[in-house]
């Protein structure tokens, strides 16, 4: 017998509630994702459409396109949803060029 009713999905631990959000996903490897959750299962495998990685060195940053993206849950650290009305990133923060920040995260 469960107590909570339709109203209460979005209080789960359920990723239901993220699906077409922009979301921020960190790997286990220290990769940071972007994009918008289009599916997932009950291993936290998810699919990102329009995903791109996001290079951070000091004060650049670039980000790589990828696509559309599927990534095992069991390399999933953290699952976080953008907020569409704030800034991404600092003001201070640059655009650089992919060639120029793989260069400088050798």
């Amino acid at each position: 017998m469960s107590w909570a009713g339709p109203e209460d999905i979005f209080l789960s631990t359920s990723l239901a509630s993220y699906l077409d959000k922009k979301l921020l996903v960190l790997l286990r490897d220290g990769r940071k994702l972007l994009g918008i959750l289009r599916s997932f299962d009950q291993f936290a495998n998810v699919v990102l459409e329009g995903a791109c990685e996001r290079v951070i060195v000091g004060d650049l940053y670039c980000d790589i396109l990828l696509g559309l993206y599927v990534i095992r849950g069991e390399n999933v650290v953290l699952i976080g949803e953008l907020d569409s009305e704030k800034e991404e990133l600092p003001t201070h923060m640059v655009c650089v060029s992919v060639p120029e920040i793989r260069r400088l995260s050798q």
